[in-house]
């Protein structure tokens, strides 16, 4: 619309945007600063959580998944004006959380298994098992609880569906493919993280003492 301002308006006239449109101008290319921060904010907590620089690496993994839902529902809605708003950005960034929280669920108790003695294979699979019921009983009752901002109506529906629309796709989409995916993530971090401890652990035997 600028360039097109620019080019067809006669010389003296202006414009400037307002409202929401002005807010997004300002801090639209800011978003994705935002994205990075809050994705190296839940590693950092992970890893002080774990005590391990690769264990929330199989979370992390999982935070893309939830946006296969909100892509789709931007795509299908786009003709009927759904977009990549402002209140859309803000729904991705709370899908980040939401999403880390199903992958921790299943993580935490692998790790936990896996300190017991089982297989990293054996740990993963039971993990999922576990903690399905608990995924889908929380993830359910958050995708309830947004239903009335998907069918928001009156002053103010645009925003409130734009972030009900985004957070119901993403949570629907985290919940199908978090069961899935995190396991096989949990296996190749799990298995990484051990073979790096397995190669540091005879050049430290093997040291000459001081």
């Amino acid at each position: 619309m600028e360039e097109i301002a620019r080019r067809t308006l006669p010389p003296g006239t202006g414009f400037e945007w307002s409202s929401m449109s002005f807010q997004e101008k300002l801090v639209g290319h800011q978003m994705y600063m935002v994205f990075g921060l809050a994705l190296l904010l839940v590693y950092l907590v992970l890893a002080g959580q774990y005590e391990s620089w690769y264990a929330p690496v199989s979370v992390i993994l999982a935070v893309p998944l939830s946006f296969i839902g909100p892509v789709a529902a931007l795509s299908a809605l786009s003709k009927s004006g759904l977009n990549n708003n402002l209140y859309v950005q803000i729904g991705l960034v709370l899908l980040m959380a939401l999403s880390a929280k199903n992958a921790i669920l299943i993580v935490e108790f692998a790790r936990e298994l896996r300190e017991r003695g089982m297989t990293i294979l054996e740990s993963a699979v039971e993990a999922a098992r576990a903690r399905f019921r608990p995924i889908v009983m929380t993830s359910l009752a958050f995708i309830l609880g947004v239903v009335p901002l998907v069918f928001a109506t009156g002053a103010g529906a645009s925003a409130r569906a734009s972030i009900g629309i985004t957070v119901f796709t993403g949570m629907i989409a985290s919940t199908c493919l978090a069961v899935l995916f995190v396991p096989p993530f949990f296996v190749l971090v799990q298995g990484f993280e051990e073979w790096l401890a397995r190669r540091k652990t005879p050049s430290a035997a093997s040291a000459p003492a001081e």
